[in-house]
């Protein structure tokens, strides 16, 4: 067997390939990689230290025995090492591998069978982040929203009464942001060990008890989360959950959730420590997750460099791509140019994953552009490179173009450049098709559409309305099923103990009688014992029958769930049109009685719209009886305390940028921020509508709030420092 020269490199992130040609790669993976391969690729003796500049590098990785080109963007330089060149010899059988994918199906085997929770290790391995049930939970409440003031504050859901014996998930839309939140809190509870083990549990109390300055304190716990006992699912979930708390944090201007509070709540759920020593505080869980959650700024998810670009693939449609690839920058559809970025994400908004567009850089560098992107319901910023007449989203730059470079990625993936952008460039924003919201041309032609709007929006709440009563009626029959069940188990638990029991006991009385020749005695005990095993049979019947029922009507109630989630889209969309409509028509001065009657609301005497709108002297027309300035939360809480509900005021918000309103609900104060984009002022997408903050008290003046959130049912009805009228 000879040998030949060759290198070593190690795996820095992991890598899924994408091509035939390619090798998976885990982090720690070593690759050995051949000097001649290199040289054949033109490179020069010490070009092997930088692979990051070499591209794509031939090599073999030593845990797989794969074969094929990694990224050299992946990986970092060992050192130079003797390659053994096998001679050949006859391959011998070997057992088959298991079945990829073969652990998550029977770990979702066990939990549809209702198991346990098994440990992270069971539940995920890298390349994923996080184990799939906390991902799903997690994104279920980030879409619902982060800024409930009963945000993981909540018990007793129907939710997580299900998941204490079923952690099998299915659609959870139907939930709200709180029952998902103890969902998750349930989660971490039912994990049979803590994320944070035990092994590092002294070493992070010892960091906690002897280094009181927190910033060195964070620093030192973060070196005790990196230590080799910590297996690597443990702290990619840390890393997972941390971010999110993190968003949840961001929000406390309207949640209350400061790092404090998210300590209290998640702390002993992430570090359990052991209770019973006196001398050890349970306050070291919280303070321990409020430190991880202080720093400045949350550690952004570690994003793997870009990979190197690839050449494309042949194309059938070659001279279209010349042809795309000679365009002007200034003439493609997708190129607008210099706009914000407020701009860039309503023209994103409610688009399918693939949905792109490019703009001047916020940096003003002539060269440098953005590049938008929508992926997983986000959008994704791709800073566009330029150096020496050279395109690309990474070093090396290899595109003649921005068109060249937005031509090859609407062929290739963006998994090329980083592999969580595992897509194309599908759909442009084109500059040349811009859809005008109010096409009519006339207040009584707009209100003639609003109109329209207004009946197929009623129509399809109606609709949804009386699914959701009926889903909710079902639901609570189903989760009283599920109770009788139970009851019908521990039912059947006493009678078969009282059974053993009798047959215990009885068989001496009955030995007993008969040498007594007492048979009348007997026979009464054996049919006491018959008539108790046919009772047990009667139960164990009727639970059968019931749990029969559950299954039929737990699959009528799904497709009503299908139905309702069909519905949404068509409801938040008509939704969205009408109150631009009335929007329009507010701005353009449309009387509000005028507007009433294309709304179908009669203008009696008694109608609060018609009454209101018509009085000029309305106190919310002033500004100053309603907008105090640069005041905190606890001062806008003193300023509104005793006051009645619906009286309000507007402040600068702690979010740079926002404002928030303050508002008396129940006799209780709530706060909500006020968000100001490049399409107006608004509680929350799409509805950021009004020109300014006087047009949107105007508007909340009369429409509740609850469509923003579910616990604020009030009108922004009395301005703080307005007078009361005159009686």
């Amino acid at each position: 067997m000879g040998s030949t020269d060759g290198f070593q490199y190690r795996a820095l992130y992991p890598y899924r390939k994408e091509r035939e040609e390619d090798i998976d790669l885990l982090p720690g993976d070593i690759l050995v990689v051949s000097k001649g391969a290199l040289q054949a690729l033109g490179f020069k003796d010490g070009d092997e230290q930088t692979p990051n500049q070499i591209g794509w590098i031939l090599g073999v990785n030593e845990r797989t025995k794969q074969k094929g080109d990694f990224p050299g963007t992946y990986v970092e330089y060992v050192g130079p090492v003797k390659i053994s060149v096998p001679s050949h010899r006859p391959r011998v059988q070997r057992p088959l591998p298991a079945t990829p994918g073969a652990s998550s199906c029977r770990l979702q085997e066990a939990l549809e069978q209702g198991s346990p929770l098994p440990d992270l290790q069971e539940q995920f391995s890298p390349p994923e982040i996080a184990p799939p049930l906390l991902v799903k939970l997690v994104e279920a409440i980030e879409k619902k929203g982060l800024d409930s003031e009963m945000l993981y504050r909540t018990s007793g859901s129907e939710l997580r009464q299900a998941l204490r014996t079923d952690w099998t998930l299915g659609d959870l839309e139907p939930f709200d942001v709180h029952s998902l939140g103890e969902a998750l809190r349930g989660y971490l509870q039912d994990l049979p060990s803590p994320v944070v083990p035990v092994s590092v549990h002294g070493d992070i109390l010892r960091v906690l008890q002897e280094i009181p300055q927190p910033e060195n304190c964070r620093k030192q716990l973060l070196l005790a989360l990196e230590s080799p006992a910590v297996p690597l699912q443990n702290t990619l979930t840390l890393q997972f959950l941390l971010r999110h708390l993190g968003k949840v944090s961001q929000q406390a201007e309207s949640n209350s959730l400061h790092p404090r509070a998210l300590g209290e709540i998640f702390g002993p759920l992430l570090l359990r420590l052991p209770g019973a020593s006196p001398e050890l505080s349970p306050d070291f869980s919280v303070l321990f997750l409020e430190l991880l959650l202080q720093t400045k700024e949350l550690e952004p998810e570690q994003l793997p460099p870009a990979l190197p670009p690839k050449p494309p693939k042949p194309k059938p449609s070659a001279a279209s791509l010349a042809n795309g690839n000679s365009m002007p920058l200034q003439d493609a559809e997708w190129y607008w140019g210099d706009i914000s970025r407020e701009e860039v994400n309503e023209k994103l908004r409610d688009t399918p994953d693939g949905t792109f567009l490019v703009r001047d850089a916020s940096s003003k560098i002539q060269g440098e552009y953005t590049l938008t992107l929508r992926k997983g319901g986000n959008n994704k910023l791709i800073k566009i490179f330029h150096r020496e007449g050279k395109y690309g989203f990474s070093e090396p730059l290899t595109f003649g173009s921005v068109v060249e470079l937005i031509t090859h990625y609407r062929h290739e993936s963006l998994a090329q450049y980083n592999a969580k952008l595992d897509t194309r460039l599908l759909y442009p924003i084109s500059k040349y098709q811009q859809d005008q919201v109010v096409k009519e041309d006339s207040v009584e032609a707009v209100g003639e559409q609003l109109k329209v709007y207004h009946q197929q929006y009623q129509d399809k709440s109606w609709e949804y309305d009386l699914l959701y009563e009926e889903y909710t009626r079902t639901s609570q029959e189903l989760q009283m099923k599920r109770t009788a069940i139970e009851a019908f188990n521990e039912t059947i638990k006493i009678f078969e103990e009282q059974c053993q029991t009798q047959e215990k006991c009885s068989k001496e009385y009955i030995e007993r009688f008969r040498r007594e020749g007492n048979e009348k005695e007997v026979q009464r005990i054996l049919m006491n014992s018959e008539k108790l095993k046919s009772r047990i049979t009667e139960i164990h019947d009727s639970k059968m029958k019931l749990e029969q029922d559950l299954k039929k009507q737990a699959s009528e109630n799904r497709e009503i769930d299908k139905r309702m989630n069909s519905l949404k889209p068509d409801l938040m969309q008509l939704r969205k049109l009408r109150d631009q409509y009335l929007v329009w028509l507010t701005q353009k001065g449309a009387r509000q009685k005028k507007i009433n009657e294309w709304l179908g609301i009669k203008n009696e005497t008694e109608d609060q719209y018609s009454m209101m709108d018509d009085e000029e002297e309305l106190p919310h027309h002033e500004e100053r009886t309603w907008y105090v300035g640069k005041i905190n939360r606890l001062q806008a809480e003193e300023m509104l305390c005793g006051k009645r509900d619906g009286t309000f005021l507007i402040r600068e918000s702690s979010q740079k940028g926002c404002y928030a309103c303050s508002v008396v609900v129940d006799g209780d104060t709530k706060h909500c921020v006020i968000y100001k984009t490049a399409t107006g002022y608004g509680f929350a997408e799409p509805y950021n509508l009004y020109a300014s903050l006087k047009d949107l008290v105007l508007h909340y003046k009369h429409t509740s709030l609850v469509q923003h959130n579910d616990s604020l049912n009030v009108t922004l009805a009395h301005p703080v420092l307005s007078q009361p009228p005159a009686r």
